[in-house]
Formats: C-alpha cells, structure tokens, sequence
C-alpha cells in the first residue's frame, strides 16, 4: 500500500509518497517526492498570516499529482509545525487565515498570566516550556482584544487538523499538536478544563482528542473526485512534524532513552521517555512534555535553530548577494571567530536584519564583531552547538542516566560543520539523519493504523530506500 504524507515546514510543503515492500522477510519503505510548494508569511495590515487558502489548493495539487502516477494510495495524513490554529464557525466556514506565531500579538501575555498564575502548579499539570508563540497565549491575546472572530468561532482547529477538516469534514484535535498548546494535562492527555474554565474561554472550541495511528475520516466526496484519489482514509500522525519525525530516528532497540535533535527552523533537543517529568527543576531548565507516537513522551527543549541561517541567506539574496550553502560553510570552517551568542535572546526573534542584530550583539557585549559571511555563519553554528551542550547538560541531571548517543535528524542533520562542532562540544557521538525524517515517521504511522507495522520498534527497524 501507499501512503501520502503531506509536511507543511514554515518555508515549503511537500507531498511524499511511501510505499512499504517486503523484501526476503524484511520490510522496506521507498519514497518518492511528488509535489513542492512554497510556503510564506503574509504581513497584511497589523499582524502576520499564514496563507491556507493557498496552501490548501497546493496540497490539493499534490494529491491529483498522485492519482495521475497512478498510486494505490490507502492513506493520507497531515504534519505541520506546532502552536498555531484556524477558527471556523458553525457552519464550517474558516473565519480568518490563522495568525503566524512571529506575529507580534502575544508580547507580554506570558508575563500578565503568571501574574495570577503560580508557575510551578501550572507546570505540574501542563508540563509546557513557556513560549509566548504558545496557543494559550494567542488564545489570552484575542480575548483580551475583545476579537470577534472569538466571539463567533465554533471550533479552533491547530493548522494540522485545519488542514484534515477541510480535507474530511471531520473536526477533530490529533494528541501530539494538541500538546503544544500548554493547555493539555500532560498526565491524562487530555485537556486542562480547569485552566480552560478559569480562562473563559469556552469549552466548544477544543475537539475531541484522536491519537496517532487512528483513522480521522473519510476524504471529503468532492475532493475525491476532484484529485482523482477516490475517498481514502484521513488519518492521525504525529501530526506536529517533531513527533513524526522522532518516530523515524534510527535507534537501536536497547538504546534508552532515545535522545534527538530534531533540526531544521528550530532545534528540538530531547529524549523520548514514557511518562512526563513535571519537576520544578524540568520547568526551570525549560523543558517541555510534548506528546509522541506509541504512547510516548517526547521531553525536549524548543530552541531556535536554522532560523538564522534561512533570514541571513534571504537578507544577503535581497542584497543582490546570493549565497550557496557549501561555499559558505567551507569559509565558515576555516572562520577563527570565537565569539558566541544566546540564541534564544529576545534579539534574534525576528529583527529587521539578522546579520545586523548578530553583530550589534556581539560589539555591545565586548566580543569579536563578525567581519564576512563567513565569520557570520561560523558565529551561528558554534552558538548553537553551545547552546545544545547546555541543554544536553541540563537534561542529563533529570535522567537516571546521561544519554551516550545524540541523533540529529531532519534537514538540518545535512549541516555536517553543525554536526562536528555538536559533537565537539557534546563529548559523544552525534549520528546523522534521516534527513525526510517527518515525512517517514508520517508515513509509517498511517502504516501503524492500516496493520502494516505493529509497533513503534518496528517502524525503527525498517530499511528506507
């Protein structure tokens, strides 16, 4: 059977077909691109947007790619990245194009909740690393406009399951997009009604919760008929790419935990365990239980990653000065620059310009200003690598055990300067890729729900072609 897993990344968005072979007693998954897209932030009068419209015609595009190759496609299930959401109203309709996390509208919301709320109660039911992009904070930010697209929603569906409602008419919630919202009691994974309840917000919004590797429901009759595709099954992933694609890393089945970097915009630092941790010391260090396939727990720390490399690369392109990657991570190896930056720092979130901000930060802080490109480049890299040491250091202090091997995986696990300075400031081995992680995680958990696999263990122990 074929599967379609449909990745919305913050840049692009693919379509990707996975078919699973039994080869001499051994399953193998083959996979085969069929369609790209491009995927942008929209800045239209006072906040930033993303385009459903736009996306969702070009996944559809990608679907009727797929019925003229001819694909005996037995499911189709969405990933996307994590937080944001759409409103539709009673009768289906979508209200507005949902809200981009950069946009500006939850500045100081974190600090006004915790002004009644106490943090460590709260992290003891919600297990959440506070971010102010969080959903809980969109949400609080709408209420406190007194918006009327609040007023008038019916139901708030993450971007991923958007994407499904408008793909099956079914509105339902999938666990692991779910748990970045820090309104999930991460114990009994479902929601925190309390918080909910003393928020005002109403309970209508939130959808039922559906697990990975369910059926969500059937594709829509005129979408069938309109991609070609016949009405195949919808169904629930980790669809929050972080989960799809912690369930593609290659571990060894004695490797306890399995610990990861997820890389590409942003960096996910963690290690997949069974139950959350919800000390005080996991929410001082900035840790986050997020949801994963199998049951599992994936406990990380969202740092911001490739993000400066992809808003550099688009300053210079604008500047008339394109850059290619290889050319700019030779010059950044040969870099002696020594000077390293924090860069989850306020400065760095979206600034007009990136290369400005990293050098701004690095005069007023006393250290060596990059001078080129590749100094530049080289001063991000070692930044992050510092920056997944001290993670990694912080993690090992509430694990039984410190972790011996670090997977990095998705597209930034092709940044081979990346991985060797990770490696260097880590102490351990760092293993490299897959680099379609989410998209194999994706399509081997519809395989999980069809009865092709039977288990997370298994999935890890398929050949990728």
């Amino acid at each position: 059977m074929t599967y379609l897993a449909i990745d919305f990344g913050g840049g692009s968005g693919r379509v990707i077909a996975g078919t699973i072979t039994n080869e001499g007693g051994r399953k193998q998954l083959t996979m085969q691109l069929v369609h790209r897209f491009q995927n942008r932030q929209v800045r239209l009068g006072e906040h930033v947007y993303w385009d459903f419209p736009a996306l969702f015609e070009d996944m559809k595009t990608g679907l009727r790619k797929a019925a003229q190759l001819g694909l005996d496609v037995a499911g189709i299930a969405v990933d996307t990245w994590g937080v944001d959401f759409g409103l539709i109203d009673r009768q289906g309709n979508l209200i507005g194009n949902p809200v981009c996390y950069r946009d500006a509208r939850t500045q100081g919301m974190a600090e006004e909740f915790f002004s009644t709320t106490n943090q460590t109660e709260h992290y003891a039911v919600n297990g959440t690393q506070v971010m102010e992009i969080n959903t809980l904070f969109q949400l609080l930010s709408m209420k406190k406009a007194d918006s009327p697209q609040l007023q008038i929603a019916d139901r708030m569906l993450f971007t991923p399951d958007l994407f499904s409602f408008f793909l099956t008419g079914e509105a339902n919630t999938e666990y692991t997009i779910a748990s970045t919202s820090e309104m999930l009691d991460a114990k009994t994974r479902t929601w925190d009604w309390p918080l909910i309840d003393r928020l005002g917000l109403p309970r209508h919004l939130f959808c039922p919760i559906v697990m990975p590797g369910t059926v969500r429901g059937r594709l829509r009759r005129d979408i069938a008929e309109e991609t070609g595709l016949g009405e195949v099954d919808v169904i629930a992933v980790g669809s929050h790419d972080t989960a799809s694609a912690v369930a593609a890393v290659p571990a060894k089945a004695d490797e306890h935990p399995v610990a990861f970097i997820s890389s590409g915009t942003w960096s996910l630092l963690g290690v997949e365990i069974d139950a959350p941790i919800l000390t005080e010391e996991a929410r001082s260090a900035q840790f986050t239980n997020e949801g994963g396939i199998g049951g599992k727990i994936t406990f990380l720390q969202n740092i911001t990653g490739l993000w400066f490399l992809q808003r550099l690369m688009a300053e210079w392109r604008d500047e008339g000065d394109e850059q290619q990657y290889d050319p700019l991570l030779a010059a950044a190896d040969k870099s002696p620059i020594k000077s390293v930056i924090p860069v989850d720092a306020p400065e760095f979130q979206n600034p007009k310009s990136m290369q400005h901000a990293i050098c701004d930060y690095c005069k007023e802080h006393g250290m060596e200003v990059p001078q080129s490109k590749g100094d530049t480049t080289r001063v991000v890299l070692q930044s992050l690598a510092a920056k997944y040491a001290e993670a990694t250091r912080a993690l090992n202090a509430m694990l039984p055990s410190p972790i011996k091997t670090l997977h990095i995986i998705g597209g930034g696990s092709q940044n081979k300067l990346l991985n060797r300075l990770t490696q260097e400031a880590l102490g351990i081995p760092v293993e490299a890729g897959p680099v379609e992680a989410t998209a194999i995680g994706n399509i081997l958990t519809q395989a999980l729900a069809k009865g092709e696999v039977s288990d997370i263990n298994e999935m890890r122990s398929i050949t990728i072609n």
